[in-house]
């Protein structure tokens, strides 16, 4: 793969995960979290190659 594809998907995997983050951050804070857990998804989709990736997981709460 090339370099600029390659740092294309860096950049938009980075970006990814900082707004992520931040928003996720943000929501938790809005809320009372502690002892609790929370079912995540993330999906990317590319609908031109005809791709979508699903990632699902657990975010727990502060303590």
């Amino acid at each position: 793969m090339s370099d600029d594809f390659n740092m294309s998907m860096r950049k938009f995997l980075k970006q990814v995960g900082v707004t992520s983050q931040q928003a996720i951050e943000e929501a938790m804070r809005q809320h009372d979290t502690a002892g609790k857990s929370y079912a995540v998804k993330a999906v990317v989709t590319i609908p031109e190659l005809g791709v979508t990736h699903e990632v699902d997981g657990t975010i727990k709460g502060q303590e």
